[in-house]
């Protein structure tokens, strides 16, 4: 069983797939973590690395030939990233929603923190986090569209959407598992 997370900024992708990699004793992969390493070794953050995608692919392709190979060559895992559900059809394909203020309260939050993502930028307030959330999300929107045609939206290509907007990680983690039909079902 293959278990693939897409969702916008903040709406628990990592989070959730840490629980269920935990809880299901599943590998897990993030395509969040690789492209923000990616970011980070050319000394850009995740925004411009995804501004250089609108006119060159090559970051991307990567990423999608990664995604794409695990998916041929390996079976129960987890995995995050917001086109996966495409590089991976054979998934269970889950959309996590979350209301955009929510969104950069969790992620201002979390980089306050010093968080581990510094390939994010230092956000001076919710505001601003929530302005460059939704500028990102555009400009994947406009990108995914650019190259593949594709979008993002729930038009029926994912098997379960749940807004994690009023839920805890463990809440939806539980709506996930719940939604997987039991020919699939990973729980022992």
């Amino acid at each position: 069983m293959i278990i693939a997370l897409s969702g916008e900024p903040g709406a628990g992708k990592s989070t959730v797939k840490n629980l269920l990699s935990n809880r299901l004793h599943l590998k897990s992969y993030s395509m969040g973590d690789l492209r923000g390493k990616m970011a980070l070794t050319q000394g850009i953050t995740i925004d411009e690395l995804n501004a250089r995608g609108m006119d060159d692919i090559a970051s991307d392709r990567e990423v999608d030939a990664f995604q794409t190979t695990l998916g041929e060559t390996e079976d129960n895992f987890i995995i995050d990233g917001w086109l996966s559900w495409h590089f991976i059809p054979n998934a269970f394909k889950v959309q996590l929603t979350v209301d955009p203020k929510i969104a950069a309260e969790r992620i201002f939050a979390a980089r306050s923190l010093e968080s581990d993502r510094n390939d994010e930028p230092q956000y001076a307030s919710v505001a601003e986090t929530q302005s460059i959330l939704a500028k990102r999300v555009e400009q994947n929107e406009a990108r995914y569209q650019k190259w593949y045609g594709i979008s993002l939206k729930n038009d029926g290509k994912y098997d379960v959407v749940v807004d994690t907007t009023h839920l805890t990680p463990a809440e939806v983690a539980d709506a996930i598992l719940a939604a997987i039909p039991k020919n699939l079902d990973p729980q022992p």
